[in-house]
């Protein structure tokens, strides 16, 4: 038997009488409500819409030679914010008072961050909000509580090239061999660090490495061959 499509369940939905006569007003809106989202999910197959990162731009420099993308390292600055507008970090006022390096796209950061810091300039500022599903979800973490709203004022210092970057590709492989070893990807993320004025992080490093060939190393034979670097995941 085929199956039905969405739009003929919710045929059959609005073909079976709904009286509410006799509902109060209450009951009315939570029929109504329940309806609107069982009618959502039949016409899109089942899956209710992906959650959005709220994005508004704070200040954009005059001049941008490139825009972040998946795979760029990108070096910002950060405050976030609860829904009731507590701080609950700061990276201009707290710890070493310094911005952090991260990879773009390869699930370093929150999901919020991977999505809403696409295509900024350096020296771009951009407020992200961003939903439960895009933070830290129903468990929280330290000062945020489960299912949190946050805002976070994030701006951008400084775009490099990062490990999926094209342009990089030749410069990682060492050897010249067409696929890049775990310590050519780390040796080039220590290179990076050291040039830009950053003391060399191993620790950082090699779970920097440990993300990037989980992702990339499709055949797990321990080597990211050139197809595999260029190749864009669904995913990132």
């Amino acid at each position: 038997m085929a199956s039905s499509t969405g739009f003929e369940k919710v045929s059959f939905l609005l073909s079976k009488p709904i009286i509410f006569a006799d509902i109060s007003p209450e009951m009315f809106l939570v029929c109504l409500s329940w309806f609107c989202t069982s009618l959502l999910v039949f016409v899109s197959g089942g899956k209710l819409p992906e959650a959005e990162v709220k994005i508004t731009v704070l200040h954009k420099p005059f001049l941008c030679h490139r825009k972040s993308k998946y795979g760029d390292i990108l070096l910002v600055h950060h405050e976030g914010y609860l829904q009731n507008g507590t701080k609950f970090h700061s990276s201009y006022s707290q710890g070493d008072k310094q911005p952090v390096w991260f990879t773009l796209g390869i699930k370093e950061v929150i999901k919020g961050w991977d999505k809403g810091l696409q295509g900024m300039c350096a020296g771009e500022k951009r407020r992200l909000v961003v939903p439960p599903a895009l933070a830290y979800g129903k468990e929280g973490k330290g000062k945020i509580p489960p299912e949190s709203t946050l805002t976070f004022n994030i701006e951008v210092m400084e775009i490099r090239n990062g490990p999926r970057s094209h342009e990089s590709f030749q410069e990682m492989d060492l050897n010249d061999d067409w696929k890049l070893s775990k310590d050519e990807v780390k040796e080039y993320l220590r290179k990076e660090f050291q040039r830009h004025g950053y003391p060399p992080n191993d620790t950082h490093h090699e779970q920097m490495v440990e993300d990037i060939f989980k992702k990339e190393d499709e055949n797990e034979d321990g080597f990211i061959s050139s197809r595999e670097f260029t190749y864009k995941h669904d995913e990132l």
